[in-house]
């Protein structure tokens, strides 16, 4: 798009008269708003960085305005370097003049770069924080996994019937019906009023009181109804951990720092195998205290989500621009890092207000599938929500102590080899640490999806094999455990990290309450469906459904969800202005073809032209033409003046 072209409905921003002026007293002027890439429809898939366009002296002034306004002016050097630092992050050594940066700030942002996990402990106090709510999360999950092979028989539950099967189902599955129809919508009025820490507290309420409740049940219906409130808690504490993550980590580790939640989630289920395993021989009142459990890490959380510095975007959305440089300096290792980011963040969201202006709930719902932008993101949020469940990796979670009694074992061994799959699980999980942000969410998913739909298929055949009890066992038990090292990196932590990532701050908890709230009513489906298509189609019929499954969310991946790597998440929106059908267009007649060529056919040369275009700055005019002639003057008066001086000549 060219300089001066403005995209179907965008209005360029109108800047202060401070910067005419300034310009108009030596003849010179230069628009100082850039013409921003159409967030509805970016054909060229530029992503543009806002600051982009305008000259030095346009975007110094816009600083001085922007720090008044906040009353930042404590910070206004900072802000000044660290907007010309945002303008074009790859040159900032080449800063002149006033702003030219220190030795120490130099260094700073070089080791941003060269060693991305020095970062201040409060921000590891943060990730630690969420991990514990993750952990929560699993084990909330994992206890009904071995309450379930006596809680029906001790409440009166009549399993050989279809009635007291899809009882059961309704039963193990009640936290995620709480969660997907209330759990997760209460997470944007919450975090509206009480911000990202208060809801995470007010969530881990529902994740203490509700556990020991279910503990205490004396009915089926008793249970039922805490575990209903457990969901709300965990519906709620979903949505809002991964963005409160998100939003405050720096872009370059942000998918590793996003993706703990699942990572954490597992160590949540594998404690939870680990206390099943525990418990199962201590009598009638083994589930109630494998359900009770899961309250012991809702207790840190509550107290340690207070330590923890508020999310910076929600203090901007609320206009709090004070407290949000206060949390960012907490988070950053250098003030000139917090000025930055605080003003390219600020930037990105005055372009986001330009087609993003819904003000009610209602209203921000029904953009997400009306404005393009949002439309893209709640398409690709969807796929890699409902892929985790059509994986089949909470078959094995919810169920896994039934499927391998079921394959021929005892209940005890059952819940052995369970504490397998807990295990692997959580250990499985680390290398996406390193892999999330280097090889990417997309790439993952990719790669993964064909894994988990032939191990999956495996497990199933192999109850073919003849023979019974140790045999089936170790059999199912192996090919499961490969589809969970193949889940664990992939499909584990992408879906969560995605989705807390790719909607704009003006929908970000809207948008996660849909994709989280995606997730636990599948997982609902499947719980209360599960137990009848278990005892319909067998352990084989079971598998291979979805391992069919699989396939098919390998190709809904491959056409809906973009790459996200280490783009700040004001740049997503650029990527999801690309129209779907050319993201589509692009990935089978570009990528596909590139793939084939180059790992079919093994041909090293083959190329692959990028979809995306990074917008680099333009070079504008950084100084006014009567500050060059000046300087251009006093040079030539030093030059006369060496001239004439008879020392200087000698």
């Amino acid at each position: 798009m060219g300089a001066d072209e403005t995209p179907t409905g965008i209005e360029p921003a109108p800047q202060p008269s401070y910067h005419d002026h300034s310009h108009a007293e030596h003849g010179v002027h230069h628009s100082s708003a850039i013409k921003p890439t159409d967030l509805s429809e970016n054909l060229d898939a530029k992503i543009k960085n806002p600051l982009a366009g305008l000259s030095k002296h346009e975007l110094l002034g816009q600083v001085e305005d922007f720090v008044n306004e906040k009353g930042l002016s404590e910070h206004i050097e900072y802000f000044k370097k660290g907007a010309l630092v945002a303008q074009d992050p790859d040159s900032f050594e080449e800063i002149s003049g006033e702003q030219k940066l220190t030795e120490e700030e130099v260094a700073v942002l070089i080791k941003e770069v060269e060693h991305k996990w020095r970062v201040p402990k409060v921000l590891y106090l943060t990730i630690i924080t969420c991990s514990i709510g993750a952990a929560v999360q699993g084990w909330d999950q994992e206890g009904s996994n071995g309450a379930v092979l006596s809680f029906p028989q001790a409440l009166g539950l009549d399993t050989s019937t279809n009635y007291g099967l899809y009882l059961e189902g309704l039963i193990v599955s009640a936290p995620y019906v709480g969660s997907a129809l209330l759990g997760c919508w209460l997470s944007d009025p919450l975090n509206n009023v009480l911000g990202r820490r208060g809801t995470i507290f007010a969530a881990a309420q529902f994740c203490f009181w509700p556990v020991l409740g279910s503990a205490c049940a004396q009915t089926w219906q008793q249970l039922l109804v805490c575990r209903l409130l457990l969901g709300v808690g965990m519906g709620a504490k979903a949505s809002s951990v991964p963005i409160f993550a998100a939003e405050n980590a720096p872009a370059s580790i942000r998918g590793a720092l996003v993706m703990t939640w699942q990572m954490w989630t597992a160590f949540g289920i594998c404690l939870g195998t680990c206390a099943n395993l525990i418990l199962g021989r201590v009598g009638s009142i083994a589930w109630r205290l494998q359900l009770g459990s899961a309250f012991i890490p809702a207790i840190p959380l509550m107290v340690l989500i207070f330590f923890c510095p508020e999310s910076p975007r929600w203090y901007m959305k609320k206009g709090r621009y004070q407290d949000a440089m206060r949390s960012l300096l907490r988070l950053r290792n250098h003030p000139i890092q917090a000025a930055r980011d605080l003003y390219y963040i600020h930037a990105q969201i005055e372009v986001e207000r330009e087609i993003l202006h819904g003000s009610t709930y209602a209203q921000r719902f029904i953009e997400l599938f009306t404005i393009p932008r949002l439309r893209r993101a709640t398409l690709a949020s969807f796929v890699v929500m409902i892929a985790q469940q059509m994986c089949g990796i909470n078959i094995i979670a919810f169920y896994s102590s039934t499927v391998f009694e079921d394959a021929g074992t005892t209940a005890y061994n059952a819940l052995i080899a369970s504490f397998g799959f807990g295990l692997i699980n959580f250990l499985f999980a680390w290398p996406a640490i390193w892999t999330i942000d280097t090889f990417g969410r997309r790439s993952l998913l990719l790669f993964t999806f064909p894994q988990m739909a032939w191990s999956l298929l495996a497990a199933g055949l192999c109850t073919l094999i003849p023979g019974e009890g140790n045999v089936h066992l170790g059999l199912v038990a192996l090919f499961v455990y490969i589809f969970c090292a193949f889940y664990s990196p992939g499909e584990g932590p992408v879906p969560f990290t995605y989705s807390a990532e790719v909607f704009p701050l003006s929908h970000r908890e809207v948008g996660m309450a849909w994709a989280v709230s995606t997730c636990l009513f599948f997982a609902a489906v499947l719980s209360i469906s599960f137990p009848a298509i278990l005892a319909s189609l067998g352990v084989i019929g079971a598998f291979c459904l979805y391992a069919g499954f699989n396939v098919v969310a390998f190709f809904m991946i491959f056409l809906w969800v973009p790459e996200t790597k280490q783009r700040t998440l004001e740049e997503l929106d650029y990527v999801f202005a690309v129209p779907t059908r050319t993201f589509m267009r692009y990935q089978i007649f570009t990528w596909a073809p590139w793939w084939f060529r180059r790992y079919v056919l093994f041909k090293k040369d083959a190329v692959l032209p990028p979809l995306y275009h990074f917008d680099r700055v333009e070079r504008v005019q950084s100084e006014s033409e009567s500050e060059k002639l000046d300087n251009k003057a006093q040079t030539e008066m030093k030059e006369n003046a060496a001239d004439a001086d008879p020392v200087q000549k000698s």
